[in-house]
């Protein structure tokens, strides 16, 4: 394991830092250094490593959801809040509709299947839209009018809703009805996640403020391990409260983050994200390395390939039409728009969680839903990380440089 360890922080850091050379997205050499090293390339990573995969990457993304969350202003987002419930739901819906009308044509699978294949599909990947969106943040980038906020919000929402219908439709698939019970566990897990994080965060600014005013310091550093350690806590109640309610952890976590941040003293939960920040340097290469390390390039080709890419890109001008409409009515320009439609592209994490479950159940659309899941992960994470990386100084606005310039601008006598 610790050669696997050592593999991954040294190849992925080096092939980050040549795409930077390049021009290109750092998360390209990361995705590219875990297909090389997988077990479906070189199969240079140990058996133990990759049994831990899944847990691995989940605490990498715990790290940057607490860094986002910390950095996240609840009073902006209540500015924007119709447009991001919209967004936590409507473009995946919009490519699940592409996926079942257009897919059993292009592709020769029935209905159902393609439903299923749509689910799949359907998540924005938050591993890759919640750094950014965190940097943005840092930057004041788009902040004026909330759009990384809203963004960061409606991605993490997003999963919950793919993944439980997509739950839904493999129930179905192999012989099963929907029940409505099914459909309600969306609302359901989105509301207890929040009030769990809500709680276990407020819980945490009383215990770090009376540590502050009984004068026994807590150093940040500790603060780190004490935050994290309640965040996997959090995760694993999703886990234990499996089969009996729905929770959604990651929403628990973020909501956590964003109460600390609320209620701590500014510059705790200032520090708490620095601290965060730089924990993510090395979280960022075994996600995304183990994220590739999941991809088994043997189903990115085959007879099919061309039908499975113009599904794509069927399915993702729909998901297109879908932001649109999400915001309607929002004072966001035609730029600011185009760079929601470019954030809301990226597919990773859940892809390569679920993608290979159809074939795992036996379903006889397995091979094929994989194919296309892979296909997405290499096609949409670097085009949708490159998109966002090279695009947001010019689509969006500043929020210190119009400030400046309502200063420098000549005043009525």
């Amino acid at each position: 394991m610790l050669a696997s360890l050592s593999l991954i922080f040294l190849a992925g850091f080096a092939m980050a830092a040549l795409c930077q050379l390049l021009k290109l997205p750092r998360i390209v050499g990361m995705l590219l250094t875990g297909i090389a090293l997988g077990p479906y390339a070189l199969n240079l990573l140990s058996p133990s490593i990759l049994s831990i995969s899944s847990e691995l990457r989940q605490i990498a993304l715990i790290i940057i959801l607490l860094k986002a969350g910390l950095s996240l202003d609840l009073t902006d987002l209540k500015k924007v809040g119709r447009p991001a419930v919209l967004l936590s739901f409507l473009p995946a819906c919009c490519e699940i509709l592409a996926f079942f009308l257009l897919a059993p044509r292009l592709l020769g699978i029935t209905r159902i299947e393609a439903a299923v294949m749509g689910a799949v599909l359907g998540a924005v990947s938050p591993a890759v839209v919640v750094p950014r969106m965190a940097m943005l943040m840092e930057h004041n980038y788009g902040t004026q009018k909330s759009i990384p906020q809203m963004i960061m919000a409606g991605a993490s929402c997003d999963d919950v809703f793919v993944i439980v219908l997509f739950s839904t439709f493999v129930g179905m698939a192999q012989g099963g009805t929907a029940q409505a019970a099914d459909l309600l566990q969306i609302p359901v897990s989105i509301v207890l996640g929040v009030a769990l994080g809500a709680g276990a965060g407020y819980a945490l600014s009383w215990f770090f403020e009376s540590a502050y005013a009984r004068k026994r310091c807590v150093r940040n550093s500790m603060k780190v391990v004490i935050v994290l350690g309640v965040a996997l806590l959090l995760m694993a109640v999703e886990t234990w409260a499996e089969g009996i309610v729905s929770i959604s952890g990651l929403l628990a976590v973020v909501s956590m983050a964003c109460v600390l941040q609320l209620r701590s003293i500014p510059f705790v939960s200032k520090r708490l994200s620095e601290k965060f920040g730089k924990l993510w340097i090395a979280a960022e290469v075994l996600l995304f390395v183990l994220v590739g390390a999941a991809v088994d390039i043997r189903y990115a080709v085959g007879p099919q390939l061309l039908p499975a890419l113009g599904m794509l890109l069927l399915a993702l001008i729909l998901r297109s039409i879908g932001v649109y409409l999400c915001l309607i009515g929002t004072q966001l320009n035609q730029k600011e728009r185009l760079f929601c439609v470019l954030a809301y592209s990226p597919k990773a994490t859940v892809q390569a969680a679920i993608g290979s479950v159809p074939l795992a159940l036996g379903l006889p659309c397995g091979k094929l839903v994989l194919m296309v899941a892979v296909l997405a992960i290499l096609i949409t994470a670097p085009l949708g990380a490159a998109s966002m990386d090279l695009s947001y100084r010019k689509l969006l606005s500043k929020e210190g440089a119009r400030l400046s310039e309502a200063a420098s601008a000549p005043q009525p006598e």
